[in-house]
């Protein structure tokens, strides 16, 4: 009721086991435990926690503004709103190597089922913006190896994200995600690929799951569940998707608000009181105490 039923070490177990499925894993971003609470309800395999929606959701742009303690409290609010396995991103780890082993133990104590780190350097910025810079490879190594070490529960995923597909080719992005998963990453993350021959030369250049990035706006051709499931892909997030939509939505509605004075006209764009109660379960909490929820609607 308050907290999920399972467990986060029974989450992450699953998550494990989902990824040896076959099946692809469709993770939208959430940018709120009633978010995450809707992407349950609508049947997804997962929920995201994005870096880049963290940061706008607090007025920052994504330039690494974001704090170690910012993201793993609104990581750990969400992770227990929902059954689903959660994943966050997080940054470059906010620091060395020594600061992403940190930053692993507070997930992980937190409730998250795994993190992606970056290999960019900081500041770094949206994966899907240029003039981005790496870190060498021998740094990023350092940084996961340190990572992988500091976990205490070995179910709790590991994911390396490489941004050189737009600095040093297809080539220097796989060589270095090879170089990322004998350091002890999960995962891989190639971020700003650009179609399905791009996706398909990374699956076959790496025996570890893959995860797709399908954000908006970007860099990447916005490919359907099925192309990407047919390409080997294991895990697919959806990172704005959630806010861009509510801020739309906002924007729109409170334009007919300021002209027309009144928002009578939004009502059937609206989730209803009804709807946001059943979302939140009052009706279990009623159960649990009669003096929560006493009234009709």
């Amino acid at each position: 009721m308050l907290f999920a039923v399972k467990s986060a070490a029974q989450k992450r177990a699953e998550f494990r086991e989902a990824l040896k499925s076959g099946r692809l894993l469709r993770l939208p971003g959430a940018f709120s435990p009633l978010v995450a609470m809707l992407v349950e309800k609508q049947g997804f395999e997962g929920v995201y926690v994005s870096g880049a929606m963290l940061a706008a959701d607090l007025g920052l742009p994504d330039v690494g503004l974001t704090t170690l303690s910012e993201v793993a409290q609104r990581g750990r609010a969400i992770a227990r709103s929902t059954q689903l396995p959660v994943l966050v991103d997080a940054d470059t780890g906010f620091g060395e190597a020594m600061n992403a082993a940190r930053t692993v133990q507070e997930l992980e104590e937190l409730g998250l089922c795994g993190c992606h780190l970056e290999d960019q350097q900081s500041p770094k910025r949206c994966g899907h913006l240029d003039n981005k810079s790496l870190v060498p490879v021998e740094d990023m190594v350092r940084k996961i190896r340190a990572a992988a070490s500091a976990r205490r529960d070995s179910n709790f995923v590991l994911i390396a994200r490489t941004d050189a597909r737009a600095l040093e080719g297809l080539d220097g992005a796989t060589a270095r995600a090879r170089a990322y998963v004998d350091a002890g990453a999960d995962m891989i993350f190639p971020e700003a690929l650009s179609d399905e021959g791009e996706f398909e030369a990374f699956r076959k250049a790496i025996s570890v799951p893959l995860l797709a990035n399908m954000t908006e706006f970007g860099k990447t051709k916005l490919l359907t569940t099925q192309q990407l499931a047919a390409l080997g892909v294991n895990v697919v997030i959806y990172p704005v998707t959630t806010l861009r939509l509510a801020m739309k939505a906002a924007e729109e509605g409170l334009a007919v608000l300021q002209k027309e004075g009144t928002q009578a006209a939004l009502l059937s764009r609206m989730q209803t009181r009804a709807q946001l109660y059943e979302l939140l379960r009052y009706a279990d909490y009623q159960q649990f105490d009669q003096d929560v929820f006493n009234f009709k609607l």
